[in-house]
């Protein structure tokens, strides 16, 4: 099993690297259309996704992919990446250097591997969470091949908290924290488990904004709350979730979840 994860883990660098780092030279130079769902998509996003998915199958044939661009349903295997090619395209097209390339490793329906790689920054996030399965993996969380953990800090006026654009309704109440908005859902989550903000939200997030981030956040002991009452995973066998959105709270402790629940609150209110 060891052996197994080594190729996992040396399969999801390489690649996330091979494909990071072509999107740069094109990074701030390119247009973005408009998807049925208001989200923004490039031809790099379509390349990038297409890249991804060939290097998957050649690696790991009997392997499900799940991705943003293609692929939706959830198919009948062991084991399946979720992919986003590119999350933040929006700063993508922009010059905006926060956005990233996902990958989420996920076992029988549950993510328990991810590599998040932002090209911009240089920053390899990783992550395995075994989720009490019977898998031979250590728990852990890492940022450039160091081991990263949540910053137990009380909320507070010198402290961050990022929002997503689709919960500015949070704003029209007092808010406890500094707030910040990134442009992209894995790294806007991620911020918690780097130690770097004490919470974060996401209205609308769909599969594979989450799933590589999964692991790492949880390794790193933040909080994950769904904000609709529904665990997101496993995934259902059969299931299309291109247009499901999985509505999170992160926070970096247990005690100040219904805190910033009662905030957050309002991106799932009708």
């Amino acid at each position: 099993m060891q052996a197994f994860w080594t190729e996992i883990v040396n399969f999801a660098e390489s690649i996330t690297t091979t494909v990071g780092d072509s999107l740069l030279e094109a990074f701030g130079k390119v247009q973005a259309e408009e998807k049925s769902d208001g989200s923004l998509v490039t031809e790099f996003d379509k390349w990038a996704d297409e890249r991804l998915r060939t290097a998957i199958h050649e690696a790991f044939p009997d392997h499900g992919v799940l991705s943003e661009e293609t692929v939706h349903e959830f198919p009948d295997k062991e084991w399946c990446w979720v992919i986003d090619p590119i999350d933040g395209t929006t700063n993508f097209t922009q010059g905006i250097p926060i956005w990233a390339v996902s990958l989420g490793l996920l076992y029988q329906g549950t993510p328990v591997f991810g590599h998040i790689y932002v090209p911009p920054l240089g920053h390899h996030f990783q992550g395995y969470w075994s989720n009490n399965t019977d898998l031979n993996v250590t728990n852990g969380a890492f940022l450039n091949g160091q081991s990263i953990r949540v910053r137990l800090n009380n909320p507070g006026k010198n402290e961050f908290f990022s929002l997503c654009s689709r919960s500015n309704n949070v704003l029209k109440q007092p808010f406890p924290c500094k707030v910040r908005m990134l442009g992209a859902a894995t790294y806007n989550l991620l911020i918690v488990a780097a130690g770097y903000a004490v919470g974060a939200v996401e209205a609308t997030p769909k599969v594979w904004d989450i799933a590589g981030i999964w692991p790492i956040l949880h390794a790193a002991g933040a909080i994950w709350t769904p904000l609709d009452n529904q665990p997101p995973f496993p995934l259902e066998i059969g299931k299309n979730y291109r247009d499901h959105p999985f509505p999170t709270l992160i926070t970096n402790r247990a005690d100040i979840v219904e805190k910033f629940r009662s905030l957050v609150g309002v991106v799932v209110s009708p």
